[in-house]
């Protein structure tokens, strides 16, 4: 129902604590629950002396927390009680569920993925958070005879991070052979494999790095086998998605470097 009228004003009602009076004293200090308050005005208050109501600004004003009687008070004298009826705009206490998040004053994004900061700003969770993890799991096999390289395409991994700040933990392992393929003596095998980022075309760390030397004397056909694993943590500065993969490389042309079961886990890092 619309008022007829001035809309009373809503505010935060209060009792104020007990007040002795002090012979020969006019000025009191207004406190609720131990803690000094401070009334908008004098028209804001119900001053109880002696039994009878004080009248505003005749009987007594205020400044600040201090409610000063037009007269000192005597001993005898009794303040019966300090009402403050609520101060204009004071809505008081909000009732449960009633402030939204568009009622709020705090800056930044305000959603489900921010929560409110002591200095009343919007943030997303602290750093180190895990926000998403992509797995893949492949036997296909590989092998990069001679000098060259051999990208690994079955092992393609992507990830698309949701902010750019985020960084990706790469974790792959691949089972890793190289051989001497001429079976000569005084032969040295060796055979690489990174950690590749596809998108940008660049390697980011060796996850494998395999070999040997033969030896002098007689013909020999040696392999080096090895379960190499890596983590490491890339920057891609990206909210488009990247791919991650391995790419194999033989130095020499006696050489054979091939792969197998390859295992990789990416996650998202929040900054």
């Amino acid at each position: 129902m619309a008022y007829i009228g001035k809309t009373p004003v809503i505010g935060n009602f209060q009792k104020c604590d007990s007040i002795a009076v002090v012979n020969g004293q006019a000025a009191y200090t207004l406190q609720v629950g131990g803690t000094n308050v401070s009334p908008q005005s004098e028209n804001h208050m119900l001053v109880s002396l002696n039994g009878i109501l004080q009248a505003p600004v005749d009987s007594f004003t205020v400044s600040g927390s201090t409610l000063t009687f037009a007269s000192n008070l005597v001993t005898g004298d009794v303040i019966d009680f300090v009402m403050i009826l609520g101060n204009v705009l004071d809505l008081g206490v909000p009732s449960d569920n009633t402030v939204s998040l568009a009622k709020l004053t705090a800056t930044g994004t305000k959603d489900a993925t921010t929560f409110l900061r002591g200095d009343n700003t919007f943030a997303e969770a602290g750093g180190g958070k895990v926000l998403q993890v992509v797995n893949l799991s492949d036997n296909t096999s590989y092998t990069q005879s001679g000098t060259g390289t051999t990208d690994c395409t079955n092992y393609n991994i992507s990830i698309t991070p949701s902010s750019a700040s985020s960084k990706v933990m790469i974790i792959m392992s691949i089972d890793h052979y190289v051989a001497d393929s001429i079976g000569t003596s005084d032969a040295y095998a060796r055979g690489e494999a990174y950690i590749r980022d596809v998108t940008n075309g660049t390697d980011l760390a060796n996850l494998s790095d395999l070999g040997y030397y033969i030896g002098s004397g007689g013909s020999y056909e040696q392999t080096l086998f090895a379960i190499p694993s890596r983590t490491i943590l890339h920057s891609p500065n990206t909210t488009s998605s990247i791919t991650y993969s391995v790419r194999l490389s033989a130095p020499t042309s006696n050489n054979i470097s091939q792969s197998t079961d390859f295992i990789g886990i990416l996650m998202e890092i929040g900054a």
